[in-house]
């Protein structure tokens, strides 16, 4: 069977993949929601959801560096990636050798499709089809606007979520107008954070752990600014996770 990913690649599939090499953490919990652990063989050191998953499992590297002989020896079927959080480079050393799927999320209608291709091509329609009206029927009701904002991704040196991107596409469904106009993950100095005075300034858990001394540090630069700790995996992770979401920025 011919599939095509997110990428407009084709890939052929000679039949039900049932080992699974999933290269991007958002999309093995996903996988694992859609009823299909039993037929993932490796994963990254990032996949930390379900908990205790990647210890039951064979390890195979991070999102952006490759174990290929440990990938070798597990003789996958089907490798799953992602444009963004995969290193362009060992991706197509792996396509030579495997059938690589490859997902490219930029907003919320992405991961729905994202999610149904990969129902079809695992043979696990029935359950995405479920996640993902359950997904629509939380994104069709929007929330309270909150006010400007600015969300880090990454310190020293600063660097901010832009447009084009699934987090700036979730800050506008949390409430949030994004005060970045720069596509992308732009930097930013201190004095052009300081310019910018957003009534919020939002300090993700990921990529950069930031915590109390980076709340600390920022409310002395921006004194009237609100600013704040989120959860990053409710800002970024485009699987099965977007279910908690709505509830998490109703909380914010």
């Amino acid at each position: 069977m011919h599939y095509k990913d997110q990428l407009n690649r084709t890939i052929f599939i000679s039949r039900l993949p049932q080992r699974i090499v999933s290269l991007v953490p958002s999309q093995t919990e996903l996988l694992v929601d859609l009823g299909l652990e039993d037929r993932i063989v490796g994963v990254t050191k990032f996949c930390v959801h379900p908990k205790g998953l990647k210890n039951r499992l064979t390890i195979v590297g991070g999102t952006k560096n490759y174990r290929m002989e440990v990938i070798e020896k597990l003789q996958p079927d089907l490798i799953i990636g992602n444009k963004e959080e995969n290193e362009r480079v060992g991706i197509e050393e792996l396509m030579i050798n495997y059938p690589v799927w490859m997902s490219n999320i930029c907003s919320v209608e992405d991961s729905f499709g994202m999610i149904t291709d990969l129902g079809d091509l695992l043979g696990a329609s029935v359950q995405a089809e479920k996640v993902v009206r359950r997904l629509k029927f939380n994104f069709s009701r929007s929330l309270p606007r909150k006010g400007s904002a600015i969300y880090l991704i990454w310190n020293d040196p600063i660097m901010v979520a832009g447009r084009g991107t699934f987090i700036n596409e979730m800050l506008e469904f949390a409430g949030f107008s994004n005060m970045v106009r720069s596509a992308r993950y732009p930097g930013l100095s201190p004095e052009e954070l300081i310019g910018y005075n957003p009534d919020y300034l939002l300090l993700s858990s990921e990529p950069y752990p930031f915590g109390e001394s980076h709340r600390s540090f920022f409310q002395s630069l921006l004194p009237h600014s609100k600013i704040g700790l989120v959860d990053g995996e409710m800002f970024s992770w485009y699987g099965s996770r977007l279910l908690h979401a709505r509830d998490y920025f109703e909380t914010l």
